[in-house]
């Protein structure tokens, strides 16, 4: 007797570009990710040196984070997100935009999920343990 369950699959309709990202290009959030700093495009008119100094603080901080993101790769994170809700979970990797966190094991006030996607702009901070 076969006693295999059918599970349905939820298909995500595909966005309005043909690369499928989700947004149009004259969109504020595609247009916020595309334009430069006001503080660069000003710096790069009055003072180059100023300019190359700021792009030099920008990867020393960009360098920074990915480096923590490595090192908390399988590690139990204390996520601290809005509305004082605090979650803990295994981390697993983040998107290359580093839109969202992949997670496993997060228990959450309300019970645990295996394997869960938390979005960034929901974290206000995260701690873990080197």
């Amino acid at each position: 007797m076969d006693t295999r369950i059918p599970v349905a699959v939820l298909r995500l309709p595909r966005g309005p570009d043909p690369n499928s990202r989700g947004f149009y290009p004259d969109s504020p959030r595609f247009i916020a990710q595309c334009r430069p700093s006001i503080s660069t495009s000003a710096a790069s008119e009055t003072d180059p040196e100023q300019l190359q100094r700021e792009q030099h603080a920008r990867s020393v901080l960009r360098e920074g984070f990915l480096r923590c993101l490595l090192s908390m790769t399988n590690k139990k994170v204390q996520f601290h997100m809005h509305e004082k809700v605090k979650v803990e979970a295994t981390f697993g990797a983040s998107d290359i935009d580093v839109l969202n966190f992949q997670v496993s094991g997060l228990h959450t006030p309300i019970g645990v999920q295996k394997e869960a996607l938390i979005r960034c702009q929901d974290v206000i901070s995260f701690s873990f343990d080197a």
